[in-house]
């Protein structure tokens, strides 16, 4: 059995770079959307075949997953995995303030102190990775 070394990806080409950050960010909007969808499924989730076939909120939202996952995958493919993975925390913001305004969940002082310290946090991880 042989076993091919891999090299890191070198990523020269600033517009794939740019394209690589905007699908992760994108994943972070779907992600966040998917996780919605999923919960409101779960509201009206039933154990039998024909009710979970008919729960579109729930399979939209594995749907959205799905598609999620094949982006991060192409943009994982010419991106650098330090730069773009951190992006993806994002999603914890998006899923929290979607959860405000569409559930009617009631924020408090530590979401919102965690809200700031994950988009720092994603902010000071990107900019080091230009260097």
């Amino acid at each position: 059995m042989s076993t091919t070394a891999t090299a890191p990806v070198l990523q020269s080409d600033p517009a794939a770079r740019r394209r690589s950050i905007l699908l992760v960010f994108a994943c972070t909007i779907l992600g966040a959307a998917a996780q919605l969808l999923i919960k409101v499924g779960m509201v009206h989730f039933e154990l039998s075949v024909w009710a979970i076939v008919t729960n579109f909120p729930l399979i939209a939202g594995y749907v959205c997953l799905g598609i999620n996952t094949v982006m991060l995958v192409l943009a994982l493919r010419d991106g650098e995995l330090s730069m773009l993975y951190p992006i993806i925390a994002c999603t914890y913001v998006w899923v929290t303030l979607l959860s405000y305004a569409l559930l009617h969940e009631k924020p408090n002082v530590y979401k919102n102190v965690g809200i700031a310290t994950i988009v720092i946090g994603v902010g000071v991880l990107g900019r080091g990775g230009r260097k």
